[in-house]
């Protein structure tokens, strides 16, 4: 059954929260099990490219995805495609036009605020982590 409810999105969402799905998160990579195995210490050692992403969990991260398209949000889960589900987004789209008369290059931008948004990862073009300190 095809699910194009909004309602749907949402109550999948709202799993991001529980105990339960944050367990069960972090069995969608294989690192994930060194984390657990440190019970409860948090693994904050990068070994390979999706450690980054899990590292990121619960902190909001810029997304650039194909047909100039970026997105700012928090990242509440992710998986090895590169499937995410983030919160608190802001969607900034880009587009170009050409004047007919003078041929220059005309630049728009629109934005727009989602609570939650379910993001296909066959459209991530690349996913930046917070900055962080040393």
């Amino acid at each position: 059954e095809k699910r194009s409810d909004w309602r749907f999105l949402l109550q999948l969402a709202s799993l991001c929260d529980s105990d339960l799905f944050r367990r069960e998160r972090a069995s969608f990579h294989p690192s994930a099990f060194a984390t657990m195995a440190t019970q409860g210490e948090e693994d904050t050692t990068v070994k390979e490219p999706l450690d980054l992403i899990r590292l990121s969990l619960d902190e909001r991260i810029y997304v650039k995805l194909r047909g100039e398209r970026e997105l700012r949000g928090k990242l509440h889960a992710y998986d090895q495609h590169l499937n995410m589900i983030l919160g608190e987004v802001e969607e900034t789209i880009t587009t170009v036009e050409i004047d007919d008369e003078t041929y220059e290059e005309i630049i728009k931008t629109q934005k727009r605020h989602v609570q939650y948004l379910f993001v296909r990862g066959d459209g991530v073009i690349l996913v930046s982590p917070p900055l962080r300190s040393s």
